[in-house]
This record gives C-alpha cells, structure tokens and sequence, in this order.
C-alpha cells in the first residue's frame, strides 16, 4: 500500500496505472463473484478496521439475490475516528485510486447495486480527493459504476457499522441492536457490506499477486501486510507498512524507538480503545490479530500508542475515559452513566481526593459495563480500565491515597 508514496503524485490516474494500477480490477472482470471471494479466502485477509473478522466470510453472508430480489450496497467505512488511528487518512490522500479499485472490485463480488465510501467529516480535504479519483476513472471509462462520496457529522460513534448506516439514512447516529446484520438488513433494510478503507485497498493487492502468495506475506490467520499509525513518545511517529505478525520491536525501531532513549513503558496497540500492554508484554508481542489478542488485548485500528518511563498512567486512562464519555451516543444506559461514574472517579483522584477503594471501584464499574451495550463503546469503557489498573496497580493505588 505504501510502497510508492515517496513518488508523490499517486492520486494522479496516470501515476497509478503506470505502477499498475487497475490490473486487478480489470482481471476481477473475467472471473466470477465466487471466484474473487474464493481468492481473498485464500489470502487470509482480515478486516482491518478494528475486528478483524475475515473479509470474504462478511461477504458470503450477503443473501443471493436469486432469493431475495433487493439491491445489495456496499460501503468504504472511511469515518477514522479512534485516537491514534490515522493511517486511512494518509492512504486515501496518497493512494485514492487504490481505494476506488478495491471497491468496485468487492462491488463485484457481492453484485452491489450502489458504491459509497462513508467519510469523516473533518476529512474534507480527503473527501475532494477521493472525488476527483471517481471522476478521473469515470471519465476514462475504467469505473462502470458511479461511487458517492458521503462526509459524516464528525461523532465517534458513527464509525459502528450501524451507527454509520442510521447516519447515511439521515438519522441521529444511533447503533442498531442486531439481529439482523447490516449483510441482511442495512442501508434502508438492505443487505450491505461495510469494509474498512485498508481492506478493500488490500483486495486489490490480493487480485494483482493471488492468494495464496498474500497470505504467505504475513502470519498464521493473518494474511498480508497492516498499515499501521504510531504516534505518542516516539523519535518519528508516522504510517509505517509491516507484514501481519511482526514483531513490535521492529515496528518501534522503524519509528525511531522510544524519544529522547527513554525506556518504554507502555504499549497501545491498536488506538485507544485497545487494553494496555506492559513492557514486557510489548516488547515480545507479534503485530497479527492473533498474537495480540493472547495476551489480553486487540490490533484493533493499527494505532500504535507507545509510552515511555515518564507517562502518567493514571492521567492517560482519564484521557481517554473523558474521550469515550464525550462520545457517548446515550442510548444505552450503562454506557453513558457508566462512562460518567468512571470518568468523576478519575477526576476525584487526579484532584487529590481519591480515596483507597477507587481503584477498586473502577473495576467493578468496568465490569458492569461491559457487555451490556448496543455497541462495543460500553466494552471500551470497561476494558481499557480494568486493563490499565491490572497493569500498573500501584501507580493507582498510590495516586488514589492521595
């Protein structure tokens, strides 16, 4: 994906097609939908916008419309909200027409009747980009579908699948209880699929080298590469490309290691609605949803938060519960009152009031949360805190002394 974003003119059709742009959708045209799905199953390629759930299985979920005679949609989730996350904006800036092309071709594998690409709404910039892609490839006649380019209202929430298709509808981006899934029952109660900006880049990638080669790429499960974005107390935070399963060492390298020779402290690895990692558990982590998910924690986004010696645990875990209670949709009711109770006890310790059950208060609270919400922003609340207080116990029991 990033292999040629020093040559700087990649949004330029021409510069795209001269590296071989547009080969995979053209050889998408000669096979059939089962084809294409059957190839990215091989690949192994995950969805990689915070699940991780196998893309091709998401599409096979999609009712043949020989037995249901209504449009199928699908929609590039392009809302990247979550705090540390912003690879998608650097890969739809530099690389539009990758974008493009891994839509029409997914387009044709779940026979879309309608392509759309859902943006952030602070993207402006992106969204012209993207605009003026579609309008170079309809005009040359590559793209026989129109692509609408939607900009949300800038809330959190509306990256949910659901939340995002209520916000298409022109509705408050509330999340939708499922069952049905968006597959079954999306835009308008039609099936639709929803894939993050990086897949459906990826499944060009897989068409142009096959499957099998894909996969070998990265790990067990994980096929591919990940584009990941690291910020926080790094020597050159930026979007770094990295096979699925690297170890994190070579991605803290890659970025400079950690600034000024400090030692690391802490790792988020996959923006901020992921739990904390320690050092320890950090430095021996392989970079594959996978790997991370056995020590507790999730690749989510590819935000990679790093930390260094001198982070203030307490304080970064009240930064992004003040986050998350601002985001709140408030339509379930443990995930907006919980969000607060957190959120006030944080506040009370940072303040010097804490008391010493506080640290264990916000995990009771965590875990009444938890699993009791619409959406995984309620889990959020709860996991990242019982995470970051599991993980550096007396950095909170000493600040909740006083």
């Amino acid at each position: 994906m990033t292999g040629h974003f020093g040559d700087g003119s990649l949004h330029s059709l021409g510069s795209y097609r001269r590296l071989g742009g547009y080969a995979s959708l053209e050889r998408s045209r000669g096979l059939s939908p089962a084809d294409i799905t059957a190839e990215v199953k091989r690949a192994c390629l995950r969805g990689l916008g915070g699940a991780g759930f196998p893309a091709a299985l998401k599409w096979e979920t999609v009712p043949p419309k020989s037995k249901r005679q209504a449009p199928h949609y699908l929609v590039a989730n392009a809302d990247e909200s979550e705090p540390g996350c912003f690879k998608d904006r650097v890969l739809m800036e530099r690389n539009p027409h990758a974008l493009i092309e891994g839509l029409a071709i997914v387009g044709k594998a779940i026979d879309a009747d309608g392509l759309f690409i859902f943006i952030r709404g602070e993207y402006a910039r992106q969204a012209r980009i993207l605009e003026a892609a579609v309008r170079e490839a309809r005009e040359t006649g590559i793209l026989d579908q129109d692509v609408f380019v939607m900009q949300g209202a800038n809330a959190y929430i509306s990256g949910c699948d659901t939340a995002l298709l209520e916000t298409m509808e022109g509705k408050k981006a509330w999340p939708r209880q499922p069952p049905p899934f968006p597959t079954v029952s999306g835009l308008y109660g039609n099936p639709t699929v929803i894939n993050n900006v990086e897949t459906l880049m990826m499944v060009s990638a897989v068409l142009r080298i096959g499957g099998e080669p894909f996969a070998k790429l990265g790990a067990p499960g994980s096929g591919g590469t990940c584009v990941f974005s690291v910020s926080g107390d790094v020597e050159r935070p930026g979007v770094y490309e990295f096979p699925m399963g690297a170890p994190f060492p070579e991605l803290l390298k890659a970025a400079g290691g950690v600034r000024g020779g400090k030692r690391l402290k802490a790792l988020i690895p996959g923006g901020t609605s992921t739990p904390v990692l320690n050092a320890d558990e950090a430095m021996r982590v392989k970079m594959d949803f996978d790997s991370i998910r056995s020590l507790g924690s999730f690749l989510g986004a590819g935000g990679v938060v790093v930390l260094d010696e001198s982070a203030d645990m307490v304080e970064v875990l009240r930064t992004i519960e003040h986050f998350l209670w601002h985001e709140s949709c408030g339509q379930c009711t443990p995930c907006r009152e919980g969000s607060g109770w957190v959120l006030r006890i944080l506040d009370r310790i940072r303040s010097g009031g804490g008391i010493p059950s506080d640290p264990d208060n916000l995990c009771r609270i965590s875990e009444n949360v938890a699993g009791r919400t619409i959406c995984a922003l309620g889990d959020t609340v709860g996991m990242v805190a019982k995470a970051m207080i599991e993980k550096f116990p007396e950095e909170f029991r000493k600040a909740a002394h006083g």
